[in-house]
């Protein structure tokens, strides 16, 4: 015998079923080198090893950098606006969860009425024998509800709020990330004008002697005023290197406060002792450009927004087809008193099968289809550029610290030999072999020559902290 399929039967089937309308998502595949091109050159530093991967600030053997690290990831508060969009999205993948379950509600109330004897009703029901004016009624009810999921569009939904949910949570790695890498490069452009005014100021203080030298020659006739004036205005050039090193000190050191949350000068005291620059260290766990997918929070961001991008075209093609729900009512009710608000007589239910198509709204529909296909096409792209950016800074910083630190590795050869050579100068010049700008000259190119190897040290140590970053170390993938 056939068995006859009722309607109900129909979206009991579906459901079971589990289909949903609209492409199912596939992660993209993106071609991607086996190595970076600056590969073989980080490999072959010769630095210190550093430490675990997911704390890489250790490396740099600096306690101080470590503390103001650990300081920030606790108290920066744009990692709490980002824990703030967590519990957001989080919502939101609650209330997609709860589309797709029965809704029920209970209602109950109370009602005493006192009827007006000179309207055309109460004059009506006053011509009636034993007409009481006052009138009680009571109702009792619970109602359930549930939409029928029957072609998808609710699951997309939820496909789309879960996606997001895993969006905030990779995002608020991304934040923690950042935070960790900003207050290190921070901290590490403090110490490096720290050195750079350690050597202004000592120069200003030999300048000052060679001064003073001057014009105790000059007041004995054997320099001329010439060389006077020369050593004023060279001492005059370094002074004014000073205040703008301070300067751009403070700006780092509020920047620095702002990082760990608190406001300006909080931390400075800790900062007074001038020590050494932070030396890179050894980066060991380079990987492939391909573990960028899963190394990078932001990487995550970008593909779980396009995830979520694709669920919506399910969510719009769904508009397409008839929403099905059920609802039904079971209560009591009675005008009489509250004794038969339970009885037989004063039940009542109601079942209710609704049906919502928008059958003349399909222009409205394709419009919003081609809107989701178009946001998840720019989703696609935004992924793919976000993954060339990606190999682009591991690129750029893996470059800029051999660089630098070949930069380093020179300077230091050459200010060995232009410390030698200032000492000889001013030898032969009180020999009268030199003239005394020959002593001032080469003052000048010491301190040129020191200062930017106190920038190359500061640069290849900033160089490091953006090749961690751009690795995704410092967070535990999901």
């Amino acid at each position: 015998m056939p068995i006859k399929r009722t309607p109900l039967m129909l979206v009991v089937t579906s459901l079971l079923a589990g289909c949903a309308i609209g492409p199912d998502y596939i992660r993209p595949t993106i071609s991607m080198p086996d190595h970076y091109l600056g590969q073989t050159a980080i490999e072959q530093r010769h630095a210190k090893a550093a430490t675990d991967f997911s704390a890489w600030w250790e490396g740099f053997g600096d306690p101080q950098l470590t503390r103001f690290v650990m300081l920030a990831l606790e108290q920066n508060l744009d990692l709490a606006q980002a824990s703030a969009r967590i519990t957001q999205a989080q919502a939101g993948l609650g209330a997609a969860n709860a589309a797709l379950l029965p809704s029920g509600n209970v209602n109950a109330q109370s009602t005493r009425a006192y009827q007006s004897v000179e309207t055309p009703l109460g004059q009506v029901l006053n011509s009636q024998p034993n007409f009481d004016r006052y009138g009680n009624a009571y109702e009792a009810n619970l109602g359930v509800g549930w939409e029928l999921d029957v072609f998808g569009g609710v699951r997309r939904g939820r496909e789309a709020a879960l996606a997001e949910y895993q969006a905030s949570e990779a995002g608020a790695m991304a934040t923690r990330l950042a935070v960790a890498a900003q207050t290190a490069d921070i901290y590490i452009s403090i110490r490096g004008l720290q050195s750079r005014l350690d050597v202004a100021r000592r120069q200003v203080q030999t300048q000052q002697e060679l001064l003073s030298i001057m014009n105790l020659l000059y007041g004995k006739g054997l320099a001329a005023e010439l060389q006077v004036r020369q050593a004023e205005g060279a001492l005059a050039q370094v002074r004014a290197s000073v205040p703008v090193l301070e300067a751009g000190l403070d700006t780092s050191m509020n920047a620095l406060d702002v990082m760990l949350g608190k406001p300006p000068g909080k931390y400075r005291k800790e900062l007074v002792n001038v020590v050494a620059i932070p030396i890179a260290p050894q980066i060991a766990l380079t990987g492939s450009p391909g573990d960028l997918l899963r190394r990078r929070p932001d990487l995550i961001v970008a593909e779980r927004h396009l995830a979520a991008s694709n669920a919506r075209i399910g969510m719009a093609i769904a508009e397409y087809y008839p929403k099905l729900s059920l609802s039904g009512l079971i209560g009591s009710a009675t005008s009489v008193s509250s004794g038969n608000l339970f009885t037989g007589g004063a039940s009542q239910a109601a079942g209710v099968l609704g049906l919502r198509w928008r059958l003349f709204d399909f222009g409205r529909i394709n419009a919003q289809i081609n809107l989701a296909k178009g946001q998840e096409a720019e989703a696609l792209a935004s992924y793919r550029l976000a993954m060339l950016r990606a190999t682009e800074d591991v690129e750029n910083a893996f470059s800029a610290l051999v660089k630098r630190e070949d930069q380093t590795d020179i300077l230091t050869q050459g200010v060995d030999s232009l410390s030698r050579a200032r000492g000889a100068s001013f030898v032969a010049y009180q020999k009268g072999v030199v003239s005394f700008s020959e002593v001032l000259q080469a003052d000048e190119n010491l301190l040129r020559a020191t200062d930017m190897r106190a920038q190359a040290q500061t640069e290849s140590a900033r160089a490091a902290v953006a090749a961690f970053k751009a690795l995704g170390g410092g967070w535990t993938t999901l």
